[in-house]
């Protein structure tokens, strides 16, 4: 720590600050538009300008100087620096006319409006006129895809969206070229930027310059209801904030939280929000001589009576999608097992995990954050970059502090950051377990060795034996300790992991998902569209849900459902943290919460709930399992469980483990309904073709 006076106010900061840093914590307020605490030093706005004592006779940027850099008087006085003398009033205004020389007076029409930080610190900092009557310079725009807008009138030079496509995103596809009046900011060759992150460098940019091009001219911020919540895209679970004008979302922004996603959030997550507008479901429907036709409430669940009484209670399943909530996938068990029967789901994709081994057995155990704390990791099928691209520049940003050995098993891919690749499949992971292959040695070196285990290697037929072996390769490098648990899967879905702790997979004697399309005569979907439905001869299928996507295309009976922006419901992310999203909006037409559908499906059925609100359904879910009412807390699995599964048997096939994510874009109903996502979806297979010649 160092000591340092800030306008005649002594503190003491870490001595690794900068000034800028230094006199926040003091309480003095520093204007910026370069400097951003998640990215290098610029120092090429030259706003934040603050007058050293002892210094040389003119103001010094605070952003590039640290408080190391500082000296003691000629008496060992205390450093000292200013913010708010004349010197330092003069300075900034002068700086300011000149941003403002070649800016355009667009705000009227600018989409920044209302949150600009040039706005703001021009009404604060900045003069009431400006001694040039010059012509202002333009630039012509840039066409950065589908996503970006780009008007470059308006660009300041702050390098904010260069520095972060380049340090975190981990792809230079932005950079200023030109000098003096002729710098502009440009992809080179006028190409669209291919990153699943470049969404944030709409918030980055301190102007208008940058601005969602799916949002353009649709609403004011102060027309905006703003509503925080937890994104449903990934496992990741993502802090945002959701902002509603009346029933429609307007955008999705993110929110910060250091424990997942920092301040970022991948592009699937910032511009879903049309996709909740489009296809959805507003109304039951039932097939009438194979047509699905519009019925009321009561004939849709009269058709499921019918039903389901006709049915033998192990005849009957249930699967539960990767958007589910607690609470939904809590009522839909009961409903279920009051019913007799044990067929029921929560992995779609057949992913060999399974509760019974112990809740260390399926989470990221070492957790996102404690991805800074490793120092050696090794990735089993899984592209992280698709799967997961917030936790994938977690992975970046702690590869760039330092020497990490990061080994790849799988399909060969760009995760944006520097990887062995160290083979395709099971032989290779057989060769890290015995010892022989030289990445092992590696493993054991490391103090926190970390095992990333993807669906892709999972989700396979002989995924309890990928597992089991993950499980030995752990156990023999030391990764699970008292003080560190280097076990970590990750999951692709929201929902499974909230489902694999409620224990949502077959009883004794139950089917599984796969085998429930073929092997039951009443089959319920909450939101699974994700199953091969080409195999499907199962009888009378019900589909509660929001989207007109797979699942509801082969339903008997559909019921209208919530979107995750629609309800309050309860989630747990990829390393076992469970969140809680609120209701921004309201679902459309005759669509309800999918926990009050389930309620009012089970007194037609003669098995009625025991809960008419959410409140008595978490009273009675929170008795059940404790840990869910832990908001925003991690309930640790016990590591005894990875040795457990190490004893097991380890069979493993020998095909090429593959991601379960081929299309990063189109991975849910909601993305599949969006225009927006289906552009992206298209401009990225076109590239990967293009790349490809």
């Amino acid at each position: 720590m160092a000591k340092i006076k800030v306008d005649g106010n002594e503190i003491q900061v870490p001595d690794h600050y900068t000034l800028l840093q230094a006199c926040e914590e003091a309480g003095a307020e520093v204007p910026r538009f370069c400097f951003h605490e998640r990215l290098s030093i610029a120092g090429n706005c030259r706003m934040c300008l603050i007058e050293v004592k002892g210094g040389p006779p003119k103001p010094t940027a605070s952003c590039a100087m640290g408080v190391r850099d500082l000296r003691p008087g000629p008496n060992g006085e205390t450093p000292e620096v200013f913010t708010n003398t004349p010197m330092v009033k003069k300075a900034r205004e002068g700086v300011m006319e000149f941003l403002l020389i070649n800016h355009p007076l667009d705000c009227p029409i600018c989409d920044q409006g209302g949150e600009c930080d040039l706005q703001d610190q021009a009404m604060a900092f900045g003069m009431d006129n400006s001694r040039y009557a010059e012509n202002k310079r333009a630039v012509e725009d840039k066409y950065i895809g589908p996503l970006v807008k780009t008007i470059m009138n308006r660009c300041i030079h702050c390098t904010r969206c260069v520095r972060f496509t380049t340090e975190v995103a981990g792809i230079s596809e932005l950079g200023l070229i030109g000098r003096g009046e002729d710098a502009e900011i440009t992809t080179y060759l006028e190409h669209a930027m291919s990153s699943e992150l470049q969404g944030n460098v709409i918030d980055l940019c301190p102007v208008g310059a940058l601005t969602s091009r799916p949002y353009a001219f649709q609403a004011r911020p102060w027309e905006l209801n703003k509503t925080e919540s937890i994104d449903v895209m990934d496992a990741v679970g993502s802090a945002i904030r959701v902002d509603t004008r009346g029933r429609e979302v307007m955008r999705v922004m993110p929110r910060v939280n250091e424990q997942i996603n920092e301040e970022w959030i991948s592009d699937k997550t910032r511009f879903i929000w049309d996709g909740l507008r489009t296809q959805r479901l507003d109304r039951p429907y039932v097939r009438r001589n194979g047509k699905l036709e519009v019925a009321s409430w009561g004939e849709a669940f009269a058709a499921i009576g019918m039903a389901v009484s006709a049915a033998a209670p192990e005849r009957i399943g249930a699967i539960a999608g990767d958007l589910a909530t607690v609470e939904e996938m809590y009522a839909l068990k009961t409903l279920v097992a009051s019913l007799g029967s044990t067929n029921i789901d929560c992995r779609q994709d057949g992913a060999a995990l399974d509760p019974s081994l112990g809740r260390a057995s399926y989470i990221f155990n070492p957790t996102i954050e404690g991805i800074e704390d490793c120092d050696a990791v090794l990735i089993i099928g899984s592209n992280p970059r698709r799967e997961a691209a917030i936790l994938n520049a977690r992975l970046r940003k702690r590869w760039r502090m330092g020497e990490l050995p990061i080994g790849l098993i799988g399909e060969a891919a760009d995760l944006r950051f520097g990887h062995e690749y160290l083979g395709a499949g099971p032989e290779t992971l057989a060769g890290l377990v015995d010892g022989s292959n030289s990445f092992a040695d590696t493993l054991k070196n490391a103090k926190k060795p970390m095992i990333i285990i993807g669906q892709g290697a999972l989700t396979r037929s002989d995924g309890a034996g990928v597992l089991a072996n993950a499980a030995r390769l752990a156990d023999a490098i030391g990764a699970v300790t008292e003080d560190w648990n280097g076990f970590a899967v990750l999951h692709t879905a929201a929902a499974r992991v909230g489902g694999l702790d409620l224990g949502l997979v077959p009883g004794e004697g139950g089917l599984n998902a796969a085998q429930m399309l073929t092997g039951t005569d009443v089959l319920f979907l909450l939101g699974a569209d994700e199953l091969d439905f080409t195999r499907k001869t199962a009888g009378f299928t019900v589909y509660i849900g929001t989207h007109g996507d797979n699942g509801a295309h082969h339903a008997d009976v559909i019921l209208p459902a919530a979107a995750y922006t629609e309800k309050s419901g309860t989630y747990v992310n990829t390393e076992g943290r469970v969140q809680m999203t609120n209701r921004a909006a309201f679902a459309p037409g005759e669509a309800r919460e999918d926990w009050a559908v389930l309620r009012a499906l089970s007194d037609v059925l003669g098995k009625k709930l025991p809960y008419d609100s959410l409140l008595a359904l978490r009273a009675a879910l929170y008795a059940e399992y404790p840990h869910f009412a832990e908001i925003d807390a991690i309930s640790t699995g016990d590591g005894g469980a990875i040795a457990a599964i190490a004893k097991k048997p380890g069979k493993m096939n020998k095909s090429a483990f593959a991601s379960t994510v081929k299309d990063f874009y189109l991975t849910n109903p909601i993305a599949r309904a969006s225009a927006v996502m289906a552009e992206c979806s298209a401009l990225a297979k076109t590239a990967k073709a293009v790349a490809a010649e």
